[in-house]
């Protein structure tokens, strides 16, 4: 049996029970069980089903481990941490995440105006807020609101006309009070130090945010001589999102905490936490050997406490709070994306497809015997025989010699030999045979949107575990690319050969086979674009009860026609009156013909942009039913 890789990504998140993967939680439910459970109610386009027990389980985990990694080295500061918006800010993600966490005083990271509100809304007071990103006087004003209204939130300089800001603002709020509310402030850095990958332009010099040494010491003076001292208290750093390499993250550290202890000596007092922003790590990969990541959250926290601590003892300061900002390896694993296939595209390369005639070209009758007599002993030599015959045919149909028939019989009997041949030789896993595989893919056409539901995959090329739903307990054969249904060429996930993907053969026209793609609840649902005005996803709140079983709830429909058009500023009002008109004054329909058009217009701009799809079975119900 097969298990895409479910060793390496799955975290003891999912497992397969003879033929499905299932939630390894409770009762275990089967992934596909719930897709039909929900598909009944009349979703038939792609499914974001949510797991609030997972941002749980990510939650708990790393509080736990970093805890434990104080207690080890007996460390003084707290542990804190808080989520970024940037993330996800969903509804249904955003209020699970806030209810799961209620015992860990988890908090919000905020980086503009309107995520700003959401964290003061949701967040519960004591819990901490943090305010990044470039802001102006109304943000920064904000964040003095919140203040007064008892949030425990601290705001991030980026530069120093935020903190010229942040003291304007000080004066207008607080002038004229008896006693001052005005919220914690923090300094980002500009670390020599810098990443790895795609997103290390996060750290460095050439960083787009944080304050160099000169800056920092500026903005040292201009907060002692305006009495804002005793309000700063945190220092912030940011390596980069997705860190697959622990050793930038130390250098970083070190670089950091140094940059901590000068400034406490140099008398700042209330300076008392180090931020390590984000950028925990994800393993993504289904394939042994190409494992994203080299560390494991015991070794960041251990790292990161230990480095922490060393410093602040040889500066002779005391041990700050940690603060983390990690959002990815919170949100990632709470969502799957589910979507049907529709048709395999290569589906037409079947014996059954073949038509040969009383008397074929001799070229045809040649590659028909390589076909039927292939045997391991000759598979390499017939396979090369069929290709020179390929080329030599489709010359023959260039200069008029050949007809269509004989091109396709052509095409089919050399894409038969291939895959014949390859599954002969699968052990020796030659290149040739490699690049073959790139000839003979079976393309899985899917009803969902690469653009809306897997942004990542197509602007970063960042690859996410895919497996089938059911039909776990058969091998995979078909070296499969995964098409979209948007018309761009770009929606599409190709078979790689470094990083294979096989799926099933199988009819849809006799059975519904589902895809589910894992590790979707970070940045992919945020990023998403309505390319081709594809919306986000019909999705669904999984919730586990205490006798095992489960519920779907929070179900929120993708958005219908006229919705995702009046999204873009259309006046639908008017469109939808000019479409009634023209069929109202059409003289080419009957009376009769009218109502029922409009009948069947209002049902189709209530629907939403993704293919409508039945059941296989519920299709030839109907065909027995019409033959009846």
């Amino acid at each position: 049996m097969k298990n895409f890789g479910l060793h390496i990504w799955g975290d003891e998140n999912f497992v397969i029970q003879n033929d499905t993967i299932n939630i390894n939680h409770a009762q275990k439910p089967s992934l596909l069980q719930i897709t039909k459970e929900i598909r009944e109610k009349g979703y038939k386009g792609p499914l974001l089903l949510r797991f609030p027990h997972l941002i749980k389980k990510q939650i708990s985990t790393l509080f736990d481990t970093f805890d434990k990694a104080k207690k080890e080295f007996d460390y003084q500061g707290d542990f804190k941490a808080v989520f970024p918006l940037k993330v996800n800010q969903f509804p249904n993600f955003i209020h699970a995440l806030m209810d799961v966490s209620k015992t860990y005083n988890y908090g919000l990271e905020a980086g503009s105006k309107a995520e700003l509100i959401i964290a003061m809304s949701k967040t519960p007071l004591g819990a901490p807020i943090t305010v990044n990103g470039f802001k102006d006087k109304e943000m920064i004003g904000l964040c003095f609101i919140a203040a007064k209204m008892g949030h425990n939130i601290t705001v991030t300089i980026e530069g120093l006309t935020e903190l010229e800001t942040i003291i304007q603002v000080n004066k207008e709020f607080n002038d004229t009070l008896e006693n001052p509310v005005s919220p914690k402030i923090g300094v980002r850095i500009r670390l020599h130090s810098a990443g790895i990958g795609i997103w290390a332009k996060s750290g460095g010099y050439s960083s787009k945010f944080g304050l160099t040494s000169t800056e920092l010491l500026e903005a040292y003076e201009m907060l002692k001589k305006h009495t804002l001292l005793d309000k700063f208290w945190m220092i912030h750093f940011h390596i980069g999102s997705q860190m697959a390499d622990i050793a930038p993250l130390k250098k970083a550290l070190r670089e950091a905490g140094n940059i901590y202890a000068e400034l406490k000596n140099r008398g700042a007092e209330a300076l008392g936490a180090i931020n390590i922003g984000g950028g925990l790590a994800v393993e993504y990969s289904q394939h042994e050997g190409k494992q994203e990541r080299n560390y494991s959250l015991n070794e960041f926290a251990n790292d990161v406490v230990y480095l922490m601590q060393e410093i602040s003892k040889r500066k002779g300061v005391a041990e700050p709070d940690i603060f983390t900002e990690s959002g990815r390896y919170i949100a990632a694993s709470h969502a799957v994306l589910i979507a049907p296939v529709l048709e395999l595209f290569s589906q037409e390369y079947h014996e059954k497809g073949l038509r040969l005639k009383k008397v074929n070209p001799p070229l045809i009758e040649e590659l028909h015997d390589l076909y039927t007599s292939l045997s391991r002993e000759h598979a390499r030599e017939y396979l090369h025989d069929a290709l020179d015959h390929m080329e030599s045919l489709l010359t023959l149909f260039d200069l008029g010699y050949i007809d269509l028939e004989d091109r396709s019989n052509t095409e089919i009997l050399v894409n038969l030999i291939i895959k014949k041949s390859i599954a002969l030789l699968h052990n020796e896993g030659t290149d040739e045979l490699k690049k073959l595989q790139d000839r003979i893919q079976e393309k899985y056409l899917l009803n969902f949107s690469t653009f809306q539901s897997l942004p990542d995959f197509w602007g970063l090329k960042q690859h996410f575990p895919i497996v089938p739903l059911d039909k776990l307990d058969s091998e995979p054969t078909n070296p499969a690319s995964i098409w979209d249904i948007t018309c761009d060429s770009d929606g599409e996930i190709g078979f790689d050969r470094e990083l294979p993907l096989y799926l099933h053969d199988i009819d849809v026209s006799k059975e519904e086979y589902f895809l589910a793609f894992f590790l979707t609840g970070a940045y992919q649902e945020v990023l998403g674009m309505q390319h081709n005005l594809f919306t986000h996803p019909t999705e669904a709140m999984v919730h586990f009860k205490e006798d095992g079983s489960y519920h779907i709830d929070g179900l929120i429909e993708a958005q219908n026609l006229l919705d995702v058009l009046d999204d873009l500023d259309y006046d639908t009002n008017l469109m939808d009156k000019t479409l009634k008109y023209q069929i109202e004054e059409s003289t080419l329909i009957s009376k009769e013909e009218k109502r029922e058009l409009l009948g069947k217009l209002y049902l189709f701009l209530s629907e939403n942009s993704y293919l409508k799809t039945a059941n296989p079975l519920e299709l030839s119900r109907g065909f027995e039913s019409s033959a009846e």
